[in-house]
């Protein structure tokens, strides 16, 4: 069975909880266990959120420091605030132009992903762009960028040009990897 569990980090109004819950939807969809929890710095635009998303036979929804297969890291500052949640073996994926310090032994996989949303014209769209990033690492996440489109187009129907444009972030964050 599937085990993974992973931190979403950001600040408020990044989307962080809706990558997550679009994770946990397509965890869902593949038949998978998962659990969510989420702490919100402030309750406003620019306070620290993070996101703990467990996927598989878990008891509890908070990831203990130590035990995260990877961070996703919407502000490059996160990444310092909240390495502490990955193991040993851990990934970063994480928005940032300049390598990241303190990274430990971590894969760390690197995405510009405002310049990207704002060549977009689409500056709502770091989150999906960051997680194009990870998706493009294949066997890194739980699930694949196929599923994640699907998921998309699932929780987007009602919304066609959010629809086309979450997908073209996704498709940019993928394209950003290479």
């Amino acid at each position: 069975m599937i085990s993974q569990q992973l931190i979403v980090s950001g600040v408020g109004g990044q989307g962080i909880l809706f990558i997550t819950r679009l994770l946990a939807e397509t965890a869902i969809a593949k038949g998978l266990p998962v659990m969510t929890s989420e702490t919100h710095g402030m309750a406003q635009r620019g306070g620290i959120v993070i996101s703990h998303l467990k996927v598989g036979a878990f008891s509890s929804p908070l990831v203990v420091p130590g035990r995260a297969d990877g961070l996703i890291a919407l502000k490059p500052e996160n990444v310092r605030l909240h390495r502490h949640f990955l193991h040993e073996k851990g990934w970063i994926a994480a928005n940032a132009c300049a390598p990241l310090p303190d990274t430990g032994d971590s894969s760390v996989f690197v995405v510009q992903a405002n310049a990207i949303a704002l060549e977009m014209k689409a500056p709502r769209s770091v989150n999906l762009i960051v997680l194009g990033r990870i998706l493009a690492e294949e066997g890194r996440l739980f699930c694949g960028y196929d599923d994640i489109c699907l998921s998309l187009e699932r929780k987007l129907a009602a919304k066609p040009s959010l629809l086309r444009s979450s997908l073209d972030a996704l498709r940019a964050g993928v394209s950003g990897a290479k």
